[in-house]
């Protein structure tokens, strides 16, 4: 089981770098050029149609969205997807119009948010769907999607060159998360209540019981699925990349070369990403979490080593290093890099460990997802809206792929040792790990914005004084 993890940590770490590398060259790129070319021609009709499609094809090709869908039950997988992603689409197309009429982030957050609450509160909605439909809203920004979505909002902002432009270069990823909850609330309408989790037991105890080479060997054998789902998750956004290029963007063919070369080192990043964590984090977090859930004394120690999980696996995340650089490239430092990491680690090890304490105890998911959420949005009042953007994209981003295939299984396997609900209990924990950057780094616009008064303040008293004298 050891060799399995680390084998994973392995491929992991070295398909970050990669994957890192390759966004940069060419999906930020192409991404920027799409937002400001498609606002350039001031035709609504034409970005409103843009937005949909980008959206609706880049969640799609969305690997965590197809991770948490295998594990769910009570919906066919493809039925999961394509609702995520057509709510991803208009939510994404909203965002843009938002953008566009210079509507209140604030405002339609609290809107969107007060709605989605009510809805899942209505008794039209099976409680088995509530947990699912908030984590749906977490893992559709995932690596593939927030690089995309990020660079569509520079692209965008950078043409309207005002001095609110910046405050809307993010926000983005947020409203795209709203979508999935509320159209996976409305699937629970149609399909109702259902067995929600795969049973991983069967692919633990075959992971638990291999030697090294046998690991190593299952490694291998399992590089040509992901080889196909990569390639099915790219190939479609490097089409739009190209017909965009042929009729609206016109990049020179040197610049186009370095773009394919991004997306091939995307491509070799991402399945080596995916190998590592489908194979290698999967199964044996599913064991950690029945070998504890399974022991009265020792069931409590999840959630300790959930907040330890939690604080770490952050900065795994493929996509939270595209977010903390975007955000410190268009603040031009204000808002550091290390900055966001703190907070969201800090952020995420807390959800992680109240997550565990749900898997433990069977409390409902509302008295965590109800506090914690009004919570952020009346704090969004008394900080920047910069902050407030960021912190609702970070609330995405935070939820990817390390998430859906080593936290959520790590619940599960809790859940089953414990004998508990797994519909009711274990899912819902990606939605802890969107919900808690929400509060952690608009606290740290606050205590910033304290700083930056007091430091304003000592200055004009300082300031004073010498004309005093």
């Amino acid at each position: 089981m050891m060799c399995a993890f680390l084998l994973g940590s392995l491929f992991l770490i070295v398909g970050i770098g990669l994957f890192t590398l390759g966004v940069d060259s060419s999906m930020v790129f192409v991404g920027e050029k799409i937002g400001s070319e498609i606002t350039r021609t001031r035709k609504i009709p034409l970005i409103a149609f843009s937005c949909f499609l980008i959206g609706t094809i880049v969640t799609i090709a969305e690997p965590d969205l197809r991770v948490l869908a295998e594990q769910v039950g009570a919906v066919p997988d493809m039925v999961l997807i394509l609702a995520v992603a057509v709510g991803v689409g208009l939510f994404l197309l909203t965002a843009f119009l938002r953008i566009l009429f210079q509507i209140p982030m604030r405002l339609l957050l609290l809107i969107l948010y007060l709605g989605a609450f009510a809805l899942a509160l209505s008794p039209l909605i099976p409680d088995d769907f509530i947990p699912m439909a908030f984590d749906s809203g977490g893992v559709t920004t995932g690596p593939i999607t927030v690089p995309f979505i990020l660079a569509l909002g520079i692209g965008l902002a950078s043409m309207r060159g005002d001095k609110t432009s910046q405050e809307d270069t993010f926000g983005l990823v947020a409203l795209s998360s709203i979508g999935p909850i509320l159209t996976v609330l409305l699937l629970g309408v149609i399909y109702g209540g259902g067995d929600a989790a795969l049973d991983l037991g069967e692919e633990a105890e075959v992971v638990a019981g291999l030697n090294t080479k046998g690991v190593f060997n299952g490694f291998v054998s399992a590089l040509p699925e992901y080889v196909v789902e990569v390639a099915s998750a790219l190939i479609p956004i490097l089409v739009i990349c190209l017909v965009y290029n042929f009729f609206l963007l016109k990049i020179n063919p040197r610049k186009m070369k370095q773009v394919f070369a991004g997306f091939g080192i995307t491509f070799i990043g991402l399945i080596l990403f995916l190998t590592g964590v489908n194979v290698g984090f999967m199964p044996v977090a599913d064991i950690i979490g029945e070998s504890l859930g399974g022991s009265p004394e020792n069931k409590w120690f999840l959630i300790p080593l959930g907040a330890f999980l939690g604080y770490f696996i952050v900065e795994a995340e493929p996509a939270v290093h595209v977010l903390k650089k975007q955000v410190n490239e268009v603040t031009s430092g204000s808002i550091s890099e290390g900055a966001i990491g703190t907070a969201l680690s800090i952020g995420v090890s807390l959800s992680v460990a109240l997550a565990m304490v749900r898997v433990i105890t069977g409390i409902s998911i509302f008295w965590f997802l109800i506090p914690g959420y009004a919570f952020a949005l009346i704090v969004m009042f008394f900080v920047p809206p910069l902050y407030t953007s960021v912190a609702f994209d970070s609330g995405g981003v935070a939820s990817g792929p390390m998430t859906a295939t080593f936290l959520l299984p790590l619940a599960l396997g809790a859940c089953k040792g414990l004998g508990g609900n797994a519909a009711l209990d274990a899912f819902g924990i990606v939605s802890f790990v969107a919900m808690t950057p929400l509060i952690a780094i608009q606290l740290l616009g606050l205590v910033s914005t304290k700083k930056a008064s007091a430091t304003l303040k000592y200055s004009i008293e300082d300031l004073d004084t010498i004309i005093s004298v």
